[in-house]
């Protein structure tokens, strides 16, 4: 066995985190799935918690669907959030199933743009009723949310560069997320807070990339895509296994959660066949393998010691393709 294999077997992924509003500490590797319907599930739960990770659940379970997976994967619990939208229809099932399964303590509220003042007064309301529990917004944060925002214990900047968003085509909006991954970090860290990388990433070399600019969490939609453990059946085209995978403001899942695209606004999601990949487990290996290998070379024995091992150095392309 080499050096280097040896030293890549002994890097240590978990990280320990003590958010600065709920006070509350969680340990794990700090490795997302996304809370799209496809990704999300309770299936994909099951595997990540036992790697330590953590899954965003979607917010379309009902609390039936929320009582039986409690009961039978309680030691799951503490490596979920249950989504929600700021709509009062969503934030009172929100408040139902956390009130049924208090186990659970993290809260991921899930909207398009964290300016908003009605965003903000959801967060304040959130957390005045829950104060003890972490609140995750999920989607397009830039920097300066960072400082104004204390009822927020881990924002999520993903500005418009998920696998199937297409926003940056629609409306022209967007922010390079390596930039807002490295000027989230800047600023959050200042303050005792922490962040989730959240779109960009299409091979474990973009995990540690994310994680070398300073995010404490990256979260993934597309990487996990397709496997055994996400929603949908196994498509059959030209011989080969699909399965489908949609953003969730696509025109495939507005249909099929509110039963059509709002007049007043415009579908800014794809939706695609990705190969079916089978049970999520390789996937995993694969991640987590990167990510060692990716502290042996910078020589960072643990991954808490990723960014302060990193430089970037701006290249045309980052691998051969000769062959592929």
């Amino acid at each position: 066995m080499s050096t280097a294999t040896v030293c890549c077997i002994k890097v240590d992924l978990r990280r320990t985190f003590t958010f600065r509003n709920s006070k509350q500490t969680y340990t794990g590797i700090p490795l997302i799935a996304t809370n799209m319907d496809t990704v999300g599930t309770f299936e994909m739960a099951e595997v990540l918690s036992k790697f330590a990770m953590f899954t965003a659940i979607h917010k379309h379970y009902i609390l039936e669907d929320w009582k039986k997976f409690a009961a039978s994967h309680p030691e799951c619990l503490e490596h979920i959030a249950v989504s929600s939208g700021t709509g009062q229809k969503d934030l009172d099932k929100l408040y139902t199933i956390l009130e049924t399964i208090p186990a659970i303590k993290f809260i991921c509220l899930d909207v398009a743009n964290g300016y908003s003042e009605y965003f903000v007064e959801s967060v304040k309301t959130v957390r005045a009723k829950f104060p003890k529990h972490t609140i995750m917004p999920q989607k397009r944060r830039i920097r300066e949310i960072q400082g104004s925002k204390s009822e927020v214990s881990g924002p999520n900047p993903r500005v418009l560069k998920g696998s199937v968003c297409t926003t940056r085509i629609k409306t022209g909006v967007g922010y390079p997320q390596l930039s807002a991954v490295i000027e989230c970090a800047d600023s959050a860290h200042g303050l005792k807070g922490h962040i989730i990388s959240d779109g960009g990433c299409s091979c474990p070399g973009d995990v540690a990339k994310a994680f070398g600019a300073g995010a404490d969490f990256v979260m993934l939609g597309g990487m996990f895509a397709g496997h055994d453990q996400c929603a949908g059946e196994i498509i059959e085209r030209n011989g080969k296994k699909m399965k489908l995978f949609y953003g969730m403001s696509s025109d495939t899942a507005m249909k099929k959660h509110v039963g059509s695209v709002a007049e007043y606004r415009a579908s800014e999601g794809r939706t695609v066949e990705v190969p079916y990949k089978g049970d999520v487990e390789s996937t995993i290996l694969d991640i987590l393998g990167g990510l060692r290998s990716t502290c042996t070379y910078v020589g960072a024995a643990k991954l808490k010691e990723l960014s302060r091992r990193t430089t970037f150095i701006r290249v045309t392309q980052q691998f051969n393709q000769m062959f592929s």
